[in-house]
């Protein structure tokens, strides 16, 4: 089973965690795709609290994806466009059954030093 930790903002993984953000965005796919993601909630957290599985991985324009999945995007439209702002390509995973755990885990019990700047595989 492939897994990644990925780097995602509090306020992301808050919405994650309560169901109204069930696609995380990327600017980049991973070349081997993940059966799961370790969710990493940045400063001031600095913890993983979590993990999903993907359900699917959606590749499209940013305009055809934002249609797909605004209505669980967890986001705005204007930070949508800003963030894929001049990119041909937009990913979304899609999540399902999210699991926050009991008690948040450092980055080493992975065998990782620091917070991935896009994602790593473990």
């Amino acid at each position: 089973m492939s897994k990644i930790i990925l780097s995602i903002h509090p306020h992301h993984v808050e919405k994650i965690i309560s169901g109204e953000k069930r696609f995380e965005f990327r600017k980049v796919k991973a070349k081997i795709p993940p059966e799961k993601i370790i969710i990493y909630s940045t400063s001031p957290v600095s913890q993983v609290v979590g993990e999903a599985e993907v359900e699917d991985i959606l590749i499209d324009t940013p305009e055809k994806l934002w249609k797909l999945t605004s209505i669980y995007s967890g986001i705005d439209k204007k930070f949508y466009e800003k963030y894929y702002q001049d990119k041909q390509k937009a990913v979304a995973y899609q999540l399902k059954n999210v699991t926050v755990y009991p008690e948040p885990k450092n980055l080493m019990e992975y065998g990782v030093s620091a917070a991935p700047q896009s994602f790593v595989y473990i």
